[in-house]
């Protein structure tokens, strides 16, 4: 792994690099979802990293994780950047349209995979809480926050993107930015990091462990479920993860008008249901700009 684009590894003792090596050993093993790791000193994407990949028909279970990524992206194009070796930046490929015999999954609806970048909040959510104690919560449909003064912070974002029929899922997730490198958002959560939320240390590996096993765990009950929410359990799981349902909340659309109610829960195809006082309107992540 050169590191010439982005320092030494070792530039900032606070902020080491990540052990390739070791995380194969935990992560790749005889059986396991993930089947090949790399850990880039820097990409532009690891999204588009793994988007090429999935285009090139590589299998099922790819993770690229880059130390330093300098062309993120978010949701609606928005950027996600981050300081060599402060946060996670990472992209793994799904191919939930694949059978696989060996493990007694059939294809998964392609209507069913909204729920993937919901399954991977839920999976974040409990290793961020399990890793580092904080009261991590998630706001629809791709956010993940943490408690800062008397408020909340984002801290971790999430992307998934459909690529020749497989699915990538990225995850952005702020460790130890310090308050001066943080980015700045105009609306929404104020960004904020795991450190600055009073997590004990800024040890990345744990937390990229953590992570990729309760994601694979989440994956595997979905796909067993055939891609059923309820019956996996990953439904009731997000609404106790989601701190938006129970809240009021005003929805900004493309077209410019709003839409304001109380948010009731998910849908079967992961759509946001707010209830108005015409009913309840299901919104689906790609139909709204902004939740306040």
């Amino acid at each position: 792994m050169s590191f010439a684009a982005g320092g030494s590894p070792y530039s900032d003792l606070g902020r080491p690099p990540l052990n390739e090596r070791a995380l194969r050993r935990a992560l790749l093993t005889p059986g396991a979802l993930w089947r090949r790791l790399e850990v880039r000193a820097e990409t532009g994407s690891t999204n588009a990293d793994v988007a090429a990949a999935a285009r090139d028909d590589e299998p099922e279970g790819l993770i690229v994780v880059a130390e330093r990524q300098i062309a993120g992206r978010g949701r609606l194009g928005r950027t996600w950047e981050s300081p060599a070796r402060a946060g996670l930046s990472l992209s793994v490929l799904l191919r939930p349209n694949v059978p696989d015999e060996a493990r007694g999954w059939a294809a998964v609806p392609t209507a069913a995979y909204g729920w993937l970048p919901l399954l991977a909040g839920v999976a974040l959510c409990a290793s961020v809480h399990r890793v580092t104690g904080l009261d991590a919560s998630l706001k629809w449909p791709n956010d993940l926050l943490v408690p800062v003064g008397d408020g909340e912070g984002k801290t971790a974002g999430i992307l998934a993107e459909g690529v020749s029929g497989a699915v990538v899922l990225g995850v952005g997730l702020n460790v130890s930015l310090r308050a001066d490198e943080l980015p700045d958002r105009p609306t929404g959560p104020p960004a904020t990091s795991l450190v600055l939320a009073g997590a004990p240390d800024a040890d990345r590996e744990p937390l990229l462990k953590a992570f990729l096993r309760s994601l694979a765990d989440w994956y595997a009950r979905w796909r067993e479920a055939g891609g059923d929410a309820e019956a996996s359990g990953l439904r009731q799981a997000y609404r106790e993860s989601c701190g938006t349902i129970g809240k009021r909340v005003r929805v900004l659309l493309p077209d410019g008008a709003e839409v304001s109610g109380f948010v009731t829960g998910v849908d079967d195809d992961a759509r946001l249901l707010v209830r108005t006082p015409a009913g309840d309107r299901p919104l689906a992540a790609g139909d709204v700009v902004h939740l306040r």
